[in-house]
């Protein structure tokens, strides 16, 4: 079954209103280690009040009863580099949605080298492309020839597909990976949940916090800006989620004893209030959802949110506001930037409860 909610809002907010200065400094980017050093930002929903900690201490701000909610979607290694067969010029593809039996939608760079019928060879040819057609969006679609399964020959020679904004190279792929991820389909990480440990699930589990699992396969869409100058004629991007039946049972007991449920990144939010908005309750289901939640939004699910600190005039610092409040999040913002926090994908993390 496939799914698209939408979400209702304020509909005065203009983009520019979620706009925040930020020294390109504060822009991180290498991981921290161990995972759970980065800094907390702990911040009250009801008053706006804020509390520095490190994510370690997360424990000391979380109550026996209370259920976190994780996305564990696998990044794809999506980004490869390899030559055009017939020059051996150099060309480089992003992998962004599977469409067949090794057929992708990729993006090309240059696109030029990119023609429909043009062959391309990846890792001494483990892997070899051609591109069967040109959409009108500048995308290609390329059918790709490997032995057995392109995964495992992805996860060889393939890159991960950071952002934009990070510059440095990375060099161990599972730093951009969650400790849980298990199936493979994001084209970036679900980055709240980078700052777990081993050590640090099994502190929760002895405090009686339980862990629930959905899948939500991250877009590249995630990092698509917002050009409408109002929010509400933003369209957003479609995801694949999937909500098992476990997860459903456990927010329902979870609710039922009086228990919190914390969404681990907007991933988790978005597919927890999507399921909700479409049936009226948590229920096992899968589907596509391109639900906009921005301030004006009424939840349904979330009692709490971990997640990191978003760019400037992006959906995600949209949703942020809408659970947190306007002001608050902002504020919040402001004092990150005070405080010389870590920002984006391998940056400090946040906990609005």
């Amino acid at each position: 079954m496939t799914s698209k909610p939408e979400a209702s809002g304020n509909a005065h907010m203009s983009t520019h209103d979620f706009f925040y200065d930020l020294p390109p400094h504060l822009i991180a980017q290498t991981p921290i280690e161990p995972r759970d050093h980065s800094r907390l930002l702990c911040a009250d929903r009801r008053t706006g009040a804020l509390t520095h900690a490190h994510f370690y201490n997360l424990c000391d701000f979380l109550r026996p009863g209370d259920t976190l909610i994780v996305n564990d979607s696998r990044v794809l290694p999506a980004r490869l580099y390899g030559k055009k067969a017939d020059t051996g010029a150099g060309i480089e593809f992003l992998l962004l949605e599977q469409e067949g039996d090794k057929q992708w939608e990729i993006l090309v760079k240059p696109g030029k080298k990119a023609r429909k019928g043009a062959r391309f060879i990846f890792g001494d040819g483990l892997l070899q492309a051609t591109i069967v057609d040109v959409l009108e969006d500048g995308n290609r679609i390329a059918q790709f020839e490997c032995e057995g399964s392109i995964y495992p020959v992805l996860e060889q020679i393939g890159q991960m597909p950071l952002p934009p904004y990070i510059t440095e190279k990375l060099t161990d792929k599972e730093r951009y990976q969650t400790i849980y991820a298990k199936p493979v389909g994001s084209a970036a990480a679900p980055t709240a949940g980078l700052h777990f440990t081993d050590e640090l699930m099994g502190r929760l589990k002895k405090m009686k916090v339980d862990i629930g699992f959905i899948t939500l396969h991250v877009g590249l869409g995630t990092f698509r800006p917002v050009k409408a100058r109002d929010i509400t004629e933003h369209h957003m991007h479609s995801e694949h989620y999937f909500l098992p039946a476990e997860t459903a049972d456990l927010i329902r007991r979870t609710k039922e004893r009086g228990g919190r449920v914390i969404a681990v990144g907007t991933t988790s939010c978005r597919t927890l209030e999507s399921v909700a908005t479409l049936y009226g309750e948590i229920r096992p289901c899968e589907g596509y959802t391109d639900i906009f939640i921005y301030p004006g939004y009424t939840f349904k699910v979330l009692d709490g949110l971990i997640t990191n600190f978003h760019l400037p005039e992006s959906t995600l610092i949209m949703l942020v506001s809408a659970f947190l409040g306007y002001d608050n999040t902002m504020a919040a913002y402001r004092e990150a930037v005070r405080e010389q926090y870590r920002f984006f994908s391998f940056g400090d993390a946040m906990l609005i409860i």
